[in-house]
């Protein structure tokens, strides 16, 4: 990784994001040392413009940025430094220095469960649920999906709102097993919906319907 300190004076701005939520932390800035630093100790080291010094993040709150990964941008100037914060970021104590909450959406976890089944795939380990899926095919899989999503009907017509949550997260987990038995994502689903939502899609849909040549 090639990193132009010479452009600015010897720094570079290095925007901080937590690893797992995504979301921006702070910006800081970094001279040659301070990414050494960071690059050997793994925790996140800045120089100070006001007391033209090192300091890592940390050092005296324990509130360590632990380094995960570290890009250069396209120019060579700007670092984006994904990390595993330790307790709140902001030295006024909130999660981020615009006092945001560091909190990660929900839906993200969907492409989490989505790596933990296809690792169940992968290792097959004994005694597992997802496993004993796999096992049965395709077919067996399928028909799971089905039953879930009739459960999950049932609740919503005749049901409560606890149940009917509880049923469909069972529908969602399912179908993500068929999703990676067939070697696709929920991902898949989300860019098909993304695509759907352009109002471009339903005009060439009618389109293409009008003309006979919707498949």
């Amino acid at each position: 990784m090639t990193i132009d300190f010479n452009k600015m004076g010897g720094l570079v701005p290095a925007i901080i994001q937590d690893a797992n939520t995504m979301n921006v932390l702070m910006l800081g800035y970094m001279n040659e040392e301070a990414y050494q630093n960071t690059m050997e100790t793994g925790h996140v080291t800045f120089w100070s413009r006001t007391r033209q010094t090192l300091w890592t993040k940390g050092e005296t709150s324990g509130h360590y940025l632990n380094l995960v990964s570290m890009q250069v941008d396209c120019d060579n100037d700007t670092l984006l430094v994904k990390v595993h914060p330790v307790g709140p970021t902001c030295h006024k104590g909130t999660d981020t220095c615009w006092g945001e909450t560091n909190e990660a959406s929900p839906l993200l976890f969907l492409a989490e469960l989505q790596d933990f089944i296809n690792l169940r795939k992968q290792k097959m380990p004994e005694g597992s649920y997802t496993t004993s899926l796999f096992n049965k095919g395709i077919n067996k899989i399928a028909q799971k999906v089905g039953e879930e999503a009739l459960e999950t009907v049932i609740e919503a017509t005749n049901g409560t709102s606890e149940n009917l949550i509880c049923e469909a997260s069972d529908l969602i987990y399912h179908l993500i097993v068929m999703l990676a038995e067939k070697g696709l994502r929920i991902e898949n689903i989300a860019t098909e919906l993304r695509h759907r939502h352009n109002p471009e899609w339903d005009k060439k849909r009618r389109e293409a319907k009008a003309n006979g040549t919707m498949k």
